[in-house]
């Protein structure tokens, strides 16, 4: 019996909001080796981070994905740059517990709203939000948030999509975190600043933890 959409729009995002109460701060993770995925997921879990943002974005990103899934269960792993319905699928069957978009096409939007899995599209306009608020999408990702407006931006959203929650990417970093947070609309924010690439080349996972705790600290209130 095929499961009303309403009920499954409902239930979706019921999903996605219980994921991300182990938010606010989302580390978007890039990964170019296999081998540095669990302990880099380990590190960031140490420091009090647990919602991570796999992106698809290298060769090693789905294997990454697979391993830290597999021997990090306190990880909640999601998986971004979304860009297709394959992409999509493909992150089903890894495991994830979501799916982020840096953007969101027709054909995405219509194969998101069909799944089950809690999905984040990605807007940068008030046009696109309103296509992600069609297909039943409450939640999404405010990409790149920086260089689309902003914090008055989202302000601005406000007013006409009261229902609208974002999770901003692009431009967040520790300095700029807490004022992104202090927005009624905005539920968690992503960024790599926690775990940039230099880092993870290094293998400094003491670093990382350490940047994930300063992170916790500076948004708690």
């Amino acid at each position: 019996m095929t499961q009303n959409p309403t009920d499954l729009s409902g239930s979706r995002n019921k999903k996605l909001a219980d994921l991300l109460r182990h938010g606010p701060i989302v580390p978007v993770i890039t990964l170019e080796r296999v081998e540095d995925a669990v302990p880099l997921a380990r590190a960031l879990v140490a420091g009090g981070l647990r919602l991570l943002e796999i992106t698809l974005r290298t060769p090693a990103a789905a294997d990454s994905a697979a391993a830290i899934i597999q021997d990090v269960p306190e990880a909640v792993v999601g998986i971004g740059t979304v860009l297709t319905p394959n992409d999509l699928e493909r992150a089903r069957k890894l495991g994830a517990r979501y799916a982020l978009s840096p953007g969101a096409t027709p054909d995405l939007l219509e194969a998101a709203s069909e799944s089950e899995m809690p999905f984040i599209p990605g807007i940068a306009t008030a046009s696109e939000l309103m296509a992600a608020l069609a297909h039943g999408f409450q939640t999404v990702k405010f990409f790149p948030a920086v260089a689309a407006g902003g914090i008055p931006a989202l302000k601005a959203l406000a007013g006409p999509f009261p229902q609208a929650r974002f999770c901003p990417t692009g431009g967040i970093d520790e300095k700029n975190a807490r004022d992104w947070l202090a927005l009624s609309n905005v539920v968690a924010v992503g960024g790599s600043w926690v775990c940039p690439t230099s880092d993870i080349r290094a293998q400094a996972w003491d670093e990382i933890t350490s940047k994930a705790q300063r992170a916790v600290v500076s948004v708690k209130d």
